[in-house]
C-alpha cells in the first residue's frame, strides 16, 4: 500500500460534505414521504413537549454549567416555559393554519375558484445563538415541524453542555432524516442549499449568513438584535416602571437580544430614575452580583468585551455608577459583572453604537418626546422598543414615528411571550418573522391554485381576434 492510499483510507469527510449528505438524506425523505398529516404533526409536537418537560432538570444544570452561573428559575421561565407554550399554541391552532384559504375571483372567471394551500418547504436550516440556547434553538425547530418540514439544527459551540442534552433528546425523538443536530463550520452550514434558513445572532454574522445563503437563493429569516431603546415619559419614573426595566435589563445578566439597551429619561428626572433603579436592583438581588438569581456572563471573552465598553466610555468622560448591593462582590464569581449605569454617553464612545448584551444601562436625558423620538430615529431600527407612560398622544406619536421589530408598552421583554404575535426585526435588526401564524407561513409555501370552471369568459379572448374581442378589451379598460 502506498502512502497516498493510506491517506485516502483515513481521510474524514469535511463539514461541508457531511452537512451536504445529511441535507440530501432529508430532502430525499421529504420527496419520498410527502407532507406529514395534521395528526402526525400534532403527535410530534406532543412528544416534543413531553420530552422537554422531562428534561427540565438536565437543561437547568447544563445551562448553569455553560454560563458558569445562571438562575435555574430564569432558565425554566425563558427557555422551557417559552418553548412549551409555543408548542401548545401551534398544536391548538395547527388545523386552522393548515386549512386552505379561499381568495377572490374576478367576475368573468366566477365559475372557477381560487385557493391557497400551505405546503411544507422541504428542509429548513436553523442556526441558533448561545444566549438562550434552548428557546432560540427549539422554537424555530418546532415551528418548522408544525409546518411539515425536515430540520437541520446547528447551535452555538459556546454551550456544549446544553447541546449535549438537546442532541440526546432530538435523537431519541426523531430519526435523522427528519430532525438532525450538527456541529461544525458555520460558514459551510449557511452555504447549504436549504429551502429556508433561520439565523439568530449578531448583525455582523447575519450579513455573512445572508451572503452565503444567496449563492443558492436560499430565503432567510434573520433575528439580529440591536440597541433597543426604553422611553420613560415625563412623570413616569415610578417603581412599577423602573422595576420592569430592572427585570428586562438584568434578565440573564443582560444577555438578551431584546433587553432594554439604553433608557431615555426626561432630563429633570434622571437622578430620581437612578435612585429608583439602584433601590430596585437591591430588591431583586439582595445578595448582590453573587445572588443565586443573578446570571454570569457566558465566558471571559464576552466579559472582556463588556468591560472594554465601560473603560472606553470612562476614558471619554462618561460617569460609571455600579448599583445594587455590594457590586464589588462580582469579582468573587468568574466573569460576573455588577449592574452598572452609565451617564454622559457621547457619540464618540463605543457604547453609544454597539449592542451591549450585558448588565450595563446607559441613560440619556431628553427635553421633550420629539427629542427622544429623534434620538431613536437617528440610529438603526431596533429589534424592540419599550415605552412607559399613559395611553395618550405621546404614546401614539412614539408608535407612529418610530419603527422597531416589536413594542411593549409599560413593560419589557414580554412581547416575545405572546405566541399569537409575530416576532422579528426590521432593517438592521433583522428580516422575516416567526411565532404566530406568521411563523407557520414563513416556513410554508403558499401555493396558489386556480381551478378553471367549465364555462370561462376568457375563452372569448382566444385567437382569432374579432370585434367582440375589441369590445371586451374596451370593457376591461373602461
Amino acid at each position: 500500500m502506498t502512502i497516498t492510499d493510506a491517506t485516502d483510507i483515513t481521510a474524514q469527510p469535511t463539514d461541508a460534505e457531511r452537512f451536504q449528505h445529511i441535507l440530501e438524506v432529508q430532502r430525499a425523505a421529504y420527496l419520498r414521504d410527502g407532507a406529514p398529516s395534521l395528526e402526525a404533526r400534532r403527535r410530534d409536537l406532543s412528544r416534543f413537549k413531553a420530552a422537554l418537560i422531562a428534561r427540565r432538570g438536565d437543561i437547568e444544570e447544563a445551562i448553569n454549567a455553560d454560563f458558569g452561573h445562571r438562575s435555574r428559575h430564569e432558565t425554566a421561565l425563558m427557555e422551557i416555559v417559552g418553548v412549551v407554550q409555543g408548542i401548545d399554541y401551534l398544536h391548538r391552532n395547527l388545523r386552522r393554519f393548515m386549512r386552505p384559504t379561499h381568495r377572490h375571483i374576478e367576475l368573468l372567471l366566477r365559475f372557477g375558484s381560487n385557493r391557497i394551500e400551505y405546503q411544507p418547504l422541504g428542509v429548513v436550516g436553523v442556526i441558533s445563538p448561545w444566549n438562550y440556547p434552548v428557546n432560540l434553538s427549539l422554537m424555530p425547530v418546532v415551528t418548522a415541524i408544525a409546518a411539515g418540514n425536515r430540520v437541520m439544527l446547528k447551535p452555538s459551540k459556546l454551550t456544549p453542555a446544553t447541546n449535549a442534552v438537546l442532541a440526546s433528546m432530538l435523537s431519541e425523538l426523531f430519526p435523522p432524516e427528519q430532525v438532525t443536530m450538527v456541529s461544525g463550520d458555520g460558514s459551510a452550514f449557511s452555504s447549504l442549499p436549504f429551502d429556508h434558513l433561520v439565523f439568530t445572532g449578531s448583525t455582523e454574522v447575519g450579513r455573512a449568513v445572508m451572503k452565503a445563503a444567496s449563492d443558492h437563493l436560499v430565503p432567510v429569516t434573520l433575528e439580529l438584535g440591536g440597541k433597543s431603546p426604553t422611553i420613560v415619559a415625563k412623570g413616569h419614573v415610578r417603581d412599577q416602571a423602573v422595576s420592569d426595566i430592572v427585570f428586562g435589563k438584568l434578565l440573564s445578566g443582560g444577555q438578551t437580544c431584546i433587553a432594554p439597551d439604553y433608557a431615555l429619561v426626561h432630563e429633570s428626572e434622571i437622578d430620581a430614575f437612578i435612585a429608583a433603579y439602584d433601590r430596585l436592583v437591591k430588591d431583586a438581588y439582595p445578595d448582590g452580583p453573587t445572588s443565586d438569581d443573578y446570571t454570569s456572563i457566558i465566558d471571559d471573552k464576552q466579559y472582556k468585551i463588556l468591560t472594554g465598553l465601560i473603560e472606553d466610555a470612562r476614558a471619554h468622560g462618561a460617569r460609571i455608577i455600579e448599583v445594587g448591593h455590594r457590586p464589588g462582590d462580582a469579582a468573587r464569581r468568574p466573569h460576573t459583572l455588577a449592574p452598572t449605569v452609565v451617564l454622559g454617553v457621547t457619540d464618540d464612545m463605543r457604547i453609544a453604537h454597539e449592542e451591549i448584551f450585558g448588565p450595563i444601562l446607559p441613560i440619556f436625558g431628553y427635553r421633550d418626546i420629539d427629542d427622544a423620538i429623534d434620538y431613536v430615529n437617528a440610529r438603526p431600527r431596533p429589534l424592540a422598543l419599550y415605552y412607559f407612560g399613559d395611553n395618550g398622544p405621546e404614546l401614539r406619536k412614539v408608535l407612529d414615528r418610530t419603527t422597531s421589530g416589536n413594542v411593549t408598552v409599560n413593560g419589557t421583554i414580554m412581547h416575545v411571550a405572546q405566541d399569537d404575535l409575530p416576532f422579528g426585526g426590521v432593517g438592521a435588526s433583522g428580516m422575516g418573522k416567526y411565532h404566530g401564524i406568521e411563523g407557520f407561513r414563513t416556513l410554508s409555501h403558499p401555493k396558489g391554485i386556480y381551478v378553471q370552471g367549465r364555462w370561462n369568459a376568457t375563452r372569448m379572448l382566444y385567437a382569432p381576434f374579432s370585434k367582440r374581442t375589441e369590445a371586451l378589451l374596451n370593457f376591461f379598460l373602461r
